[in-house]
């Protein structure tokens, strides 16, 4: 993917804020990847985006690792995504997001002392605009849930049956509050 000159992470490309004493294990960089497709209606989509990263940070259920950990955000296009959920599902069609987690090291000292890359999470604009504008929701808002969402899958959540269903949804809706989104399964679940 060609990732421009659109490079940002938490603080904007800078370093990540220091953390607070013994949290370490808390801190999560993320890239943003310019990729394709028009987020000209989300705003300021990188900083969208590192705020949700953020959320999963000092989260009890999230372990991060020693040494914190790093993954990519891919802003990218129906067409695009419709191409990698055809080439790693089998189905072609676009979705939402889509995550790829990366293997994990082969040694805690795998990683020397950087951050665990966890993986990347790639999304479709034209499917997130068009669910969130279904949903009634501020785009911005469903891409943050969105991103979430893709993070905590790359972290090991999953939705596979009922219960992990209703953890990660729960975890999900817990850490969106924080920032003043509403619950995004809340129709779901009454």
């Amino acid at each position: 993917m060609d990732d421009g000159d659109s490079r940002s992470g938490i603080g904007r490309g800078a370093a990540p804020d220091a953390a607070p004493d013994g949290a370490a294990d808390r801190q999560l960089v993320v890239e943003v990847v310019d990729d394709d497709g028009d987020w000209s209606a989300f705003g300021d989509v990188a900083a969208a985006v590192t705020a949700a990263a953020r959320l999963l940070q000092g989260t009890p259920e999230i372990a991060l690792g020693r040494d914190g950990a790093s993954a990519a955000v891919a802003l990218s296009s129906d067409s695009a995504v419709r191409a990698l959920n055809h080439s790693f599902r089998g189905k072609d069609k676009p979705t939402n997001v889509l995550s790829f987690p990366a293997p994990p090291p082969v040694t805690s000292a795998a990683t020397g002392g950087s951050p665990r890359f966890l993986g990347d999470v790639v999304l479709a604009a034209e499917t997130v605009l068009g669910e969130a504008a279904e949903l009634g929701i501020p785009p911005v808002h469903h891409l943050q849930h969105l991103v979430v969402h893709g993070l905590l899958h790359l972290l090991g959540f999953d939705h596979e049956t009922d219960e992990d269903a209703e953890r990660m949804e729960a975890l999900e809706t817990r850490l969106l509050a924080r920032i003043g989104i509403d619950d995004p399964h809340g129709e779901r679940r009454a």
